[in-house]
């Protein structure tokens, strides 16, 4: 299949909204989350208020823009894994291979301390994180359910996605507090990896007579 490229207004619309993230980034990471206004955020970019507004409805959307990236690898991750791989194990495997072979956008775990002790900062941004981990869950389970071939407001999908989405923020928290602890980003990704693998075996355990836990 060809991809279409996309048009030019299309273009300019999507470099639009990547400047005005990358400003926010910039001044979010050297001020603090709550420290800047939509109007510095529009003048780094170069670009007026309401164009901002048109592309992030909401001050904290600029600092979680990768939500949706994030989101589509772990969809993926269930819905193209091999031949035998649960879609339980199948999420374990995705945090090796981000570890292993890191993505531009999620640099673990070098690359997003500054991200996370930001967030950490910022009532709002604790808030909004907890909210995102909630429809994270709901939709994982459904994405679950799909690949099971069960209703999507299955039950045994949610608890699944509950434990899931549980294991990887405990897992990243504490791996993240550990690199803070002790600067030393090799046992960081240690740490959240070995967090990974016991979560998965236990939601294999406690999914062991469901359909989430057999691989296809």
């Amino acid at each position: 299949m060809i991809e279409q490229t996309p048009d030019r207004r299309t273009r300019k619309r999507l470099a639009t909204r990547q400047a005005i993230s990358d400003a926010a980034t910039r001044l979010f990471m050297d001020r603090g989350f709550d420290r800047v206004t939509i109007d510095e955020i529009a003048e780094a970019a170069d670009v007026g208020r309401m164009t901002v507004f048109n592309h992030f409805p909401r001050k904290e959307d600029m600092f979680f823009d990768r939500e949706q990236e994030a989101r589509d690898l772990a969809f993926a991750a269930v819905r193209s894994r091999p031949s035998g791989t649960s879609p339980i194990q199948a999420l374990g495997d995705l945090a090796h291979q981000m570890v292993e072979q890191p993505r531009s956008a999620f640099p673990l775990f070098k690359g997003t301390r500054t991200f996370v002790e930001t967030s950490l900062a910022s009532e709002a941004l604790k808030a909004r994180a907890r909210q995102m981990r909630d429809d994270f869950v709901r939709a994982l389970a459904a994405v679950l359910a799909e690949a099971a071939g069960r209703p999507a407001d299955d039950a045994d999908a949610y608890l699944a996605a509950t434990l899931i989405a549980s294991t990887w923020s405990a897992a990243f928290a504490r791996a993240h507090a550990q690199q803070r602890e002790t600067g030393d980003v090799e046992a960081a990704k240690a740490t959240f990896l070995g967090m990974i693998d016991r979560g998965i075996i236990g939601t294999h355990a406690a999914m062991a007579d469901t359909p989430y836990a057999a691989g296809a």
